[in-house]
């Protein structure tokens, strides 16, 4: 079975910041999740890429979160490799927040 970009979202849900009681894809700071065959030959599986951002520059905790969503795909049944891509824009903002974040937030 191929692993989707559902598969990913829903894996990466299981993912926090440290300081921010919210998972990663409810804060709004993953931005793409491309998932293709491996380039590794006779390997079976997906090689998943994710894009994301994280709400500061000066974030303290980027690479333990990073390295938490590398390690969570990497769980994946059907996944070869996984890259995790921090990028900065566009920037964060409080905007990107899900309804569920800011019920969590009491933001609203």
């Amino acid at each position: 079975m191929a692993v989707t970009q559902e598969d990913v979202i829903a894996a990466l849900k299981e993912c926090y910041d440290p300081e921010i009681p919210v998972n990663i894809v409810d804060l709004g700071l993953i931005y793409e999740v491309r998932v293709k065959p491996t380039q590794v030959a006779n390997l079976p599986g997906e090689d998943v890429e994710v894009e994301m951002t994280l709400t500061t520059p000066g974030c303290p905790s980027h690479d333990y979160i990073s390295d938490r969503v590398k390690q969570r795909l990497l769980r994946m049944p059907g996944v070869s490799d996984a890259t995790v891509n921090i990028v900065w824009y566009p920037q964060w903002t409080p905007e990107r927040l899900s309804p569920e974040a800011r019920k969590e937030l009491g933001i609203d």
